[in-house]
């Protein structure tokens, strides 16, 4: 490859990758909007912690929108939170070679969005659950493997994709998919639950056992929406979405399983809690169920405890009322699940 990667947003998920990419020599660089962030790499690198205490050093390019990295765009790898992607669009768009492509590496439906941006044939869908976090500027914890695939946003194989798929192997098990957007609304589906955490003080898994009721219906919901637009979900990591399709059963061993996995997990609550409890900005939530709610009302599905539960996080990040397990409660007492 004759450009270098190019990662845009070097947080939790880009900055994981991007120090993966650099370690296993390929060429990479990478854009963030903090420009603290970017001022820590620049001095002594991206660093990344691992789960077995170790630490690597990325010393890669970095640069602000302001004031980039001198590299020419190679292949964009867009890992900025969905609310700023129109915003990262207006950076990327007028600089991408017209052989140059986006893959989102983003959490949400992001994908038709950038393809009205840039053009279909020059944007990738992927689905990514990696478990990290930013420490602090420059230093990134890696959380250990999760999932990562990666395909054509219509279902075709391609080169693209398959050299992709095959750098990435470099950070752990990535792989190729002909069913994106299966792998993303599933996701969405395991997500809504772990949205759904945030709204309390405690482990994910804790939450997700005690309050069973609640998290069962967030999944069928989504699913019932995915269902209704004629998508197929797939199954990652420890989540399996088909007991929780309509007139599926077997939701019970489901959550045992996913709890087990999620207790064993060295990050025991969602970046959304952390968004909102240390970092104090606002989430991404409400970007991705936004498609999900619209395609909701399109098809006449009900979804009302996602509208509870996003309804109550919008109270807790405004501050207007604090965090409690009482949320979860109350929503199971009235009804909604």
């Amino acid at each position: 490859m004759s450009r270098p990667y190019t990662v845009v947003g070097a947080g939790a998920i880009g900055g994981t990758l991007a120090a993966h990419l650099y370690r296993a020599g390929h060429p990479v660089q990478v854009a963030d909007a903090d420009a603290g962030h970017v001022a820590a790499i620049r001095d002594g690198g991206l660093r990344l912690r691992h789960p077995d205490g170790t630490t690597t050093v990325a010393t890669l390019p970095a640069g602000t929108p302001d004031d980039p990295p001198a590299g020419e765009l190679g292949p964009v790898l867009l890992a900025v939170k969905a609310q700023t992607t129109g915003a990262a669009l207006d950076w990327i768009a007028p600089r991408l070679p017209s052989d140059g492509w986006v893959v989102s590496l983003q959490n949400g439906l992001n994908e038709e969005r950038i393809a009205a941006r840039i053009g279909a044939d020059r944007t990738v869908g992927a689905f990514v659950n990696l478990f990290a976090d930013v420490a602090e500027p420059g230093v990134i914890t890696d959380g250990g493997r999760g999932a990562l695939v990666i395909g054509e946003t219509d279902g075709r194989p391609s080169d693209r994709v398959q050299r992709l798929v095959a750098d990435l192997q470099c950070w752990g098990p990535a792989a190729s998919t002909t069913n994106v957007t299966g792998h993303l609304w599933s996701k969405l589906a395991f997500g809504a639950m772990l949205t759904a955490t945030a709204l309390a003080d405690a482990p994910m898994a804790e939450l997700i056992d005690r309050h069973r009721g609640v998290m069962h219906a967030l999944a069928r919901e989504v699913l019932a929406v995915a269902s209704a637009h004629g998508v197929r979900p797939e199954p990652f990591d420890a989540w399996d979405p088909a007991p929780f399709l309509p007139g599926a059963t077997g939701a019970e061993a489901a959550t045992d399983r996913l709890t087990a996995w999620l207790a064993a997990m060295p990050k025991d609550r969602s970046g959304i809690w952390r968004d909102i409890a240390v970092r104090r900005r606002p989430v991404e939530v409400h970007d991705h169920y936004g498609p999900v709610l619209a395609c909701a009302g399109r098809n006449g599905v009900a979804v009302p405890v996602l509208n509870g539960v996003l309804a109550r996080l919008a109270e807790v990040e405004s501050g207007r009322v604090p965090m409690s397990e009482e949320h979860l409660a109350v929503l199971g007492r009235e009804g909604v699940a």
